[in-house]
């Protein structure tokens, strides 16, 4: 069935395939050559079993792409179409020469057809949604708060309208072949194209230039994306797999929990014999590591991370999606310089030209810098638009760590590693950094706190309890079963103190032994790591490290135990101790009280009739997935009625604490505690409950603000966990629990319970 158009046809189609095969072929070379520009990293690799067991989970799971499960069944369609109907491309090579060619072996085989017939149908359902998804959320209609806002609209056009037009064309060359009777396959194994066959002639030259239509597109297609390496939305179809592969945590983890130690050249950095060729941070795009370069490469501009991002939420300039399209770009712009194709001018260009275009108005996150030239050679990466930066300052210091981003990055990019290692080199080398910020960094170094206050105050809560807590002095006695972690703010904070107390009564109600370190504590280390101060992080640590092995001092792995109520030090004491050999086993105070409910040690008996709505602290939710222990508390407590706030749990939003943010002043945009909070109040709630002294500070600031504005009632409360439990353990009747409205209102009533152990009179103040 060969005749003078299938010899034009195919003719042009394999001299096309060749021309696009050669050009993607150059095009991935340059592309594994700039990626591996990038510093090493040696931990990526194994165990190669679980890895690849991870990428097959993720990848044809579509486990991180269903979080949003409408849009991720039609991406998984779109997916499985792009792959597993690939020999469709290679039978219509086949069938621009001779329409009734048919691939061997599996060509009439019925599977084969059903499964051409479902999947092919499936993408082009499957892209219709996502071209209809791309329009609803489009930027014209939702400005700021679409996830597709500063993503390149054209690109994602393009790439639709391929993938629609190769689906329409599949369906359309195997309905032709059944109007053509150019098929022997049984009926019922092509039910979509062969209904569609009655619509259609009986026309093998149609079915020759379908098929060319469809070669073209794709080779179309693959020509666009070799000459365009920063093309994202195409390119991840490819990267995705590789990135995914060499995530961070080969189990299938994001990259959340700990930040990774700094290194230089592959290696950790020895802060007490540094190189003289280290590197300190990213103060340039080639200092990333190449998996960072990987990254890049990577992002889809899919807008998952940007529509969970407290800080874009609020008006500020972050978007975690932006920040890495300025990364990628700026990357292969300045590739050629890199690699010694091109060579810079020895004074950089007056960058003070520069101005915003109209997106650059409302946030400094798109590029300022356009094409390869040297600009892109000389621009600082972080620095203001006057600067010429790819990152803009205000843009790197709104990150709070909350990790929303990476938590929903469907391909495993690791967003808060970057923005860190950026902030690292600011701190480090360029001492450029928020002022506020500097006065905490100051306070850590010299008092061992944020505050600054001084070390005895540490032990001042102890005094405020009518039962004695042991202070370490040396090893603990074997009859000590936790050391309590109490924390700066647990310390120091007044509405934190009130959570110290809290817990420390129920473990003692509870009959658990344990000890503090008192006036030997001094803060983890968080604030300073997360500021980009790694130094000082690990002057702080090593401290406290050489301290709690003191304490114990002959005890084996499995009784050297820890219970934290900050998730800040929860997180630093279990995750990232362990970088400088500091092994401890670590619990949330909310862990441990929710074992000692199910044990029966602890035994709710005073219902408490209040509606509870419970914010979940990024660093215990989120970066350490407790999620569950501080509900089973709330659910024990008879009486007390709880409701979820929409956005709670893997999609909870930030008080705006973490990051170091608790000690800068949030000057873009709305307040993050204030969004939050106003988001509780909506479910008119008694108690906005929590298990985080950053959040308890961060929501009580914004709850006052709201009562002072008469858009809060009085009686509502912000309260820890332990809180609401240590109320519900009151004798029914006890001073204070005749009413659970008025729970944690009286000035004397530090822990919010109103029971005899922590209340508090002039008659009884000196009996302690």
């Amino acid at each position: 069935m060969t005749g003078p158009l299938q010899i034009v046809l195919g003719t042009i189609s394999v001299l096309f395939l060749i021309v696009a095969s050669v050009m993607a072929y150059r095009a991935v070379r340059a592309m594994i050559r700039i990626i591996r520009i990038g510093q090493p990293d040696g931990t990526r690799t194994g165990p190669v079993k679980d890895r690849l067991k991870t990428m097959l989970i993720e990848s044809l799971g579509h486990t991180r792409m269903l979080k949003w499960s409408t849009i991720g069944a039609a991406h998984w369609f779109v997916f499985i179409g792009f792959y597993g109907l690939f020999l469709t491309l290679v039978e219509a090579f086949g069938e621009v020469w001779n329409p009734a060619f048919h691939l061997p072996l599996i060509g009439e085989f019925f599977l084969w057809n059903l499964f051409a017939d479902i999947i092919g149908t499936g993408t082009i359902l499957g892209i219709l949604y996502l071209i209809y998804r791309r329009q609803k959320d489009h930027p014209r209609r939702q400005g700021r708060s679409s996830r597709f806002a500063g993503s390149n609209e054209g690109r994602g056009y393009f790439v639709e309208a391929v993938v629609l037009t190769v689906g329409v064309c599949i369906l359309l060359i195997r309905a032709l072949k059944v109007s053509s009777d150019l098929t022997d396959a049984p009926a019922w194994s092509h039910p979509i194209s062969g209904l569609l066959a009655n619509a259609l002639p009986d026309s093998p030259d149609l079915l020759t230039v379908v098929a060319f239509v469809k070669i073209v597109v794709s080779l179309v297609w693959l020509v666009v994306i070799s000459r365009i390496l920063n093309m994202g939305v195409a390119w991840h179809r490819f990267s995705a797999f590789f990135n995914i592969y060499f995530k961070r945590n080969a189990d299938g983890a994001p990259a959340l929990g700990p930040l990774l130690p700094m290194t230089s050249g592959g290696k950790p950095i020895d802060f007490e014999d540094p190189g003289e060729d280290d590197v300190f941070g990213r103060g340039k795009i080639e200092d990333f590591t190449w998996k960072g370069m990987l990254d890049f490469t990577t992002c889809t501009e899919c807008g998952r991370c940007q529509s969970q991002c407290p800080a874009w939420n609020t008006g500020k300039p972050l978007s975690p999606k932006m920040v890495i399209m300025d990364l990628r770009d700026h990357l292969y712009a300045k590739a050629p310089y890199l690699l010694g194709e091109k060579t810079a001018a020895e004074t950089a260009p007056d960058y003070d030209v520069l101005r915003p275009s109209d997106e650059q108005a409302w946030t400094s996150g798109y590029a300022r810098i356009e094409g390869t030239n040297d600009a892109q050679a000389h621009r600082p990466l972080v620095g203001t638009l006057e600067e010429g930066g790819v990152i803009d300052p205000d843009v790197l210091w709104s990150c709070t760590n909350c990790g929303a981003c990476v938590e929903q990055c469907p391909v495993d990019i690791e967003h808060i590693d970057h923005i860190d290692d950026m902030r690292r080199y600011q701190v480090l080398i360029e001492s450029s950094f928020p002022s506020e910020a500097g006065v905490m960094m100051k306070n850590l170094e010299n008092r061992g706190n944020p505050w600054g206050m001084g070390g005895n105050v540490r032990e001042d809560w102890i005094k405020e309890l009518d039962f004695e807590v042991t202070v370490a002095d040396g090893p603990l006695d074997y009859d000590i079963e936790y050391l309590f972690w109490v924390g700066c703010a647990g310390a120091i904070d007044d509405r934190a103190k009130k959570v110290t107390k809290a817990v420390a009564e129920l473990l003692h109600t509870a009959g658990v032994e344990f000890a503090v370190l008192g006036n030997g504590e001094t803060c983890s280390g968080d604030p300073a790591r997360r500021m980009g101060n790694e130094f000082l992080f690990q002057m702080l640590a090593q401290e406290n490290v050489a301290t709690l092995d003191g304490v114990f001092e002959g005890r084996v792995p499995g009784m050297r135990k820890i219970v934290a109520t900050c998730p800040h030090c929860f997180n630093s004491l279990s995750k990232e101790y362990p970088q400088i050999e500091g092994h401890y086993e670590v619990v949330h105070h909310t862990q441990l009280l929710g074992q000692l409910v199910e044990e029966g040690r602890l035994v709710p008996v005073t219902p408490v009739d209040r509606k509870v709505t419970y914010h979940d602290p990024c660093f215990l939710g989120r970066h350490n997935k407790v999620y569950t222990p501080p509900r089973e508390i709330l659910d024990s407590v008879q009486g007390l009625s709880t409701q979820e706030m929409h956005r709670c749990k893997d999609r909870g939003f930030c008080c705006g604490a973490g990051g170091a943010r608790m000690w800068m002043e949030e000057k873009i945009g709305k307040r993050i505690n204030m969004e939050r909070t106003e988001e509780a109040l909506e479910l008119d709630p008694d108690v906005i409950s929590t298990a985080c002294p950053f959040c308890i500070t961060m929501l009580s600031d914004a709850l006052t603000a709201k009562k002072q504005n008469g858009e809060a009632g009085e009686h509502v409360e912000v309260l820890d966990v332990s809180q609401i439990l240590l109320r519900s353990l009151a004798p029914v009747g006890a001073p204070g629990t005749e009413s659970g409205a008025d729970v944690g209102t009286k000035a004397d009533d530090p822990a919010g319970t109103g029971s005899a152990a922590t209340q508090h009179d002039p008659a009884t103040e000196g009996q302690a």
